[in-house]
């Protein structure tokens, strides 16, 4: 049976609990839980509209690059400087205290970690670290935020202060004017180098999904926190969770691709419910 409220309602909250308690979660997450460390959601309520990157602009198109690393440049700078929130700070107790077996993330943010959940699957991969699309070799976000320095000049004192650009769940700042931006080639090959992101387009790697099924598995309950279930990468272990039996608990505001398989919808804010799970849980 599914439930929606108004947020933080009681009755309903009380029906999470009652889900939930005495059982071990597996935790899904994605961007609303990071909303309240100020980095905006793609498909939130209040959220305007976006087009997240793809693979296959990023790699067929050298303006679509230059434009997209620019932005990033900037961008990056807000993502290093945020901070985790109640919700995260939550999960984070949970699995201390033997409660939730694991996190898997849908964000890039690293936010988890920084909270100090030690159990997490970065689905698509996390914001600091960046591949050569032809040999491999993986660096830091911050060498690459040394070579673009670098290679332009000038130009981070030229775009208006950060706090006032508007940044993208992948670290994209919203700037109009890019021309004359150089792009860093891989410094071993001079090969096309990429944020070591999962694109839209591209395919999770096998042995990360496999994971991530393993922890579902290993859950007695699936709890989502903060996620549309827009895209399959994340629907298809809600779809697993209840094929398998396990109950499905879906904090999240707004609609999700997911509702009807939860035993429990409720729509509210993931910091102000995962701090009242903790409490009780712990």
């Amino acid at each position: 049976m599914t439930w929606t409220s108004a947020p933080a309602a009681t009755s309903v909250l009380d029906d999470v609990l009652d889900v939930l308690e005495g059982r071990r979660l597996a935790v899904l997450t994605g961007a609303g839980i990071s909303t309240d460390s100020g980095i905006p959601d793609y498909r939130g309520p209040d959220s305007p509209p976006r087009n997240p990157i793809t693979y296959q602009q990023f790699v067929g198109d050298s303006r679509f690059r230059r434009h997209y690393w620019a932005r990033n440049h900037v961008g990056w700078r807000h993502m290093r400087r945020t901070e985790p929130n109640a919700g995260h700070r939550a999960l984070a107790r949970l699995e201390a205290g033997g409660v939730v077996v694991g996190v898997i993330t849908q964000n890039v943010d690293l936010l988890h970690e920084a909270a100090g959940s030690r159990r997490v699957i970065d689905l698509h991969g996390h914001y600091n670290e960046v591949v050569c699309l032809s040999c491999g070799r993986v660096i830091s976000r911050a060498r690459m935020h040394e070579r673009l320095t670098a290679l332009n000049p000038g130009f981070l004192e030229s775009v208006t202060e950060v706090a006032d650009v508007e940044i993208a769940p992948d670290a994209d700042a919203v700037i109009e004017s890019t021309e004359g931006f150089r792009v860093a080639a891989c410094e071993a090959c001079g090969g096309m180098l990429k944020p070591h992101i999962v694109y839209f387009g591209e395919n999770v790697p096998k042995p990360r999904v496999a994971a991530a099924y393993d922890l579902v598995d290993e859950g007695e309950a699936l709890l989502v926190a903060g996620s549309s279930l827009a895209v399959m990468s994340g629907l298809r272990f809600v779809r697993h969770a209840a094929k398998t039996g396990k109950p499905v608990v879906i904090v999240n505001r707004g609609a999700t691709r997911g509702d009807a398989l939860a035993t429990v919808k409720l729509e509210a804010g993931t910091s102000e419910t995962l701090s009242a799970l903790a409490q009780a849980l712990a």
